[in-house]
């Protein structure tokens, strides 16, 4: 009813919005709250504050100390006298090392050590072997499994010539065996030093194609006389299986004993497949070709004083028929 009574042709009232209590009341409150905040206290609005810690020091930015050019060049110069004096501590055993082989080194060169014989004996040694001296350590392993495997040759081939002595013992109608095996004996022994392992050690120790090659040629043969010997065929001098198997009626020990050193020639052929193997491979990494071989050969041929002889005397000699 009261806004019925108003006059609606009344000036207006100015009302001002902000002179409401609700409105007032608000303002009031956050303006005490925000003069009473803090930023600087943790905690302002909860009661708690957070002391600062006595231990907390500013950072410190570290300057970097240049070394000055004096030090630098005395550090310079202190490596250099430790480098120097190293390389003459390596010089001084170097030298030291050589002067002892010369000392033990004849005046006419390298004294033969091989085969080992008493200094009474009347035979003296044929060959100079070290194998720590002159071969390369890369080769040093295969070349002394190849001195073994011939090692390992000559004990089978002693092995089977007491083999075909029992063999001939029991009949003596295989005394044929037993003269071939003694001859094989007596010549494959220093055959396979001479044709096989002697240019293998020589190809390892000078990297000598030619060597390579010839070892390679007669070691393949060497693996098929392996092969016939273990399968032992009759009347060859050769205790191989088939031998050995055929005894098992007449006398079982003398065949036991065949089948033994048929066992060794097996291991032999085998052995020799794998070395074989295992020199060809070394062979590939030392850069040999039949070309150099080739030339080697041609090279050798060629100062060969033996050869150059000759070569003269039949020239002489044809140039003399010629005229006449």
């Amino acid at each position: 009813m009261s806004r019925l009574d108003n006059n609606p042709f009344a000036e207006p009232v100015d009302v001002n919005p902000f002179q409401d209590p609700s409105v007032t009341q608000v303002t009031n409150t956050a303006a005490d709250v925000i003069g009473d905040y803090n930023p600087f206290t943790a905690g302002a609005l909860d009661g708690r504050t957070i002391p600062i810690s006595a231990a907390s020091q500013p950072a410190v930015l570290q300057t970097t100390v240049e070394p000055s050019p004096q030090a630098s060049v005395a550090a310079g110069q202190a490596e250099l006298l430790r480098q120097q004096a190293e390389l003459e501590k390596k010089a001084a055993e170097l030298e030291r090392k050589e002067q002892e082989l010369q000392d033990r080194a004849p005046a006419h060169g390298k004294e033969n050590n091989w085969p080992p014989l008493p200094r009474f004996f009347p035979i003296k040694p044929c060959f100079y072997q070290d194998f720590n001296e002159e071969i390369p350590v890369e080769y040093r392993k295969v070349c002394k499994m190849m001195y073994y495997l011939w090692m390992y040759h000559s004990v089978t081939l002693f092995l089977n010539l007491l083999a075909c002595l029992a063999y001939f013992t029991v009949s003596s109608q295989n005394g044929g065996d037993f003269g071939l095996s003694i001859l094989w004996f007596i010549l494959f022994t220093p055959a396979a030093l001479l044709c096989w392992y002697r240019p293998v050690y020589k190809a390892f120790q000078s990297d000598s194609s030619f060597s390579f090659f010839f070892f390679f040629f007669i070691f393949s043969f060497q693996v098929i006389v392996y092969v016939i010997q273990s399968v032992g065929i009759p009347l060859w001098g050769n205790s191989g299986w088939i031998t050995a198997i055929a005894m098992l009626r007449t006398n079982i020990e003398v065949s036991v004993f065949m089948m033994v050193v048929a066992g060794f020639f097996s291991v032999n052929a085998v052995l020799s497949v794998i070395l074989l193997k295992m020199v060809h491979s070394k062979y590939r990494r030392t850069g040999a070709s039949f070309q150099k071989a080739q030339e080697e050969f041609s090279q050798g041929v060629v100062s060969n004083r033996t050869v150059q002889t000759a070569a003269a005397s039949a020239a002489s000699s044809a140039v003399q028929g010629a005229f006449r």
